[in-house]
């Protein structure tokens, strides 16, 4: 390099990014590092701490015996391709091609991550419906792509199809879809998916689909995929995963379901991303989903739908008004009246882990901000070990005595 090339650089200085700047660990994270620094019980991240099943495990420990530690084809194994396309098209009722309609994604949030870089561009506007999940708005934001939000009403979280309207400008690109959500615990039904889609095939947007939770349903509630409604196979982004069914969370391999014609743009990114999801855990999903049948799927809603219940009771016993989710394993709580100390939500979950050793995070987490929405929500998983559990139940109860 010339001296006249150095030159050129000079003045510009070592700094950080225009992102850096605006980022903080998230809440979640945070809250998490304090209940550790503490030794408390944690029920503020979405860490699905129950037992992995066996034949899950076995197969990703029988697959690193078996020599599979190298690289896989960047969009995963073709026994998992295969199965996942089995699974959507017996859950969803949709044919996709496993060779050229699946990725095996470093997680679902790897997928999302992907599938943003291949499909938007910066300074576009994605819609998300409040409350949102945070790592969705970040993502976003990491690609320069502006989140909008669309507040859902309280108190059963119903969908405004003309606040939707209300919220698509020119630069609108796509939709992001949590169904069932976090934190709300929200399962979009039929009917609000086809005002979604209707408006989504209008103003010719994406849909991304965050579909994780699908297999943790309550009463009545039924999941209904974006994809599966009249016009919307193309314009869908299906994402989902294996962290929260088979309680695996750490081993980050999840899997995307999209129209060819996007799948280059986003197996691209991914392998630029990621290279690939690790490989025996690949194995050891492929085993849980070929193996593991309906009986599977419907005792794992019911033992979450008793876990559901216990947190329930403990917080009404502690003095605060929970709502009672139909999907997912997490409950907003209103804490208005449980005479916890602070001017923010996130000082009062500070405060309830110094009091009780439980750990929640700020519903404030999942609002936009800057109108001070969430402020008197808690976010609490109840995906735990029963021990565990019903110990956070004792200690809450504490709270309200």
């Amino acid at each position: 390099m010339s001296r006249t090339d150095v030159s050129l650089g000079r003045g510009r200085g070592l700094g950080l990014s225009e992102l850096a700047p605006r980022v903080v660990q998230s809440e979640i994270r945070a809250m998490t590092a304090e209940c550790d620094r503490m030794g408390g019980v944690n029920l503020a991240q979405g860490v699905c701490d129950t037992e992995v099943p066996a034949v899950v495990m076995e197969g990703a420990m029988r697959a690193m015996r078996d020599g599979h530690n190298i690289y896989t084809r960047m969009d995963g194994i073709a026994r998992l391709r295969r199965a996942i396309a089995v699974k959507v098209a017996l859950t969803h009722g949709l044919e996709v091609d496993p060779e050229r309609e699946v990725l095996v994604a470093s997680g679902a949030t790897g997928a999302f991550h992907a599938a943003a870089m291949a499909l938007l561009n910066p300074g576009d506007e994605v819609l998300l419906f409040e409350p949102f999940y945070g790592y969705h708005v970040s993502t976003l934001r990491s690609m320069r792509v502006v989140g909008v939000a669309v507040a859902l009403r309280e108190p059963d979280w119903g969908l405004d199809l003309d606040a939707v309207r209300a919220a698509i400008t020119p630069r609108t690109r796509a939709m992001v879809v949590n169904t069932p959500s976090n934190p709300a615990g929200k399962v979009f039904t039929r009917a609000e998916l086809e005002g979604l889609a209707a408006i989504a095939a209008e103003f010719d947007l994406f849909v991304f689909t965050d579909e994780i939770y699908e297999h943790f349903l309550y009463g009545d509630a039924v999941h209904v995929s974006p994809a599966e409604l009249e016009g919307m196979r193309e314009r869908t982004i299906l994402m989902s995963g294996f962290s929260k069914t088979f309680s695996v969370t750490g081993w980050r391999v999840g899997y995307l379901v999209a129209d060819a014609k996007w799948m280059g743009a986003i197996n691209y990114f991914h392998d630029l991303l990621y290279v690939c999801a690790p490989a025996p855990f690949q194995h050891g999903c492929a085993d849980g989903l070929e193996q593991l049948g309906k009986t599977f799927y419907a005792r794992l809603a019911v033992e979450h739908e008793l876990k559901r219940g216990m947190l329930v009771d403990a917080l009404r016993a502690a003095g605060m008004r929970p709502h009672v989710p139909d999907g997912a394993y997490y409950i907003l709580a209103s804490m208005a009246h449980a005479g916890l100390e602070g001017d923010t939500a996130a000082e009062k979950a500070r405060d309830l882990l110094a009091r009780t050793g439980v750990a929640a995070v700020a519903g404030s987490a999942f609002f936009a901000p800057g109108h001070g929405k969430g402020e008197d929500l808690l976010r609490f998983c109840f995906a735990k070990k029963d021990e565990d559990l019903m110990e956070a139940c004792r200690r809450l109860g504490g709270l309200g005595s």
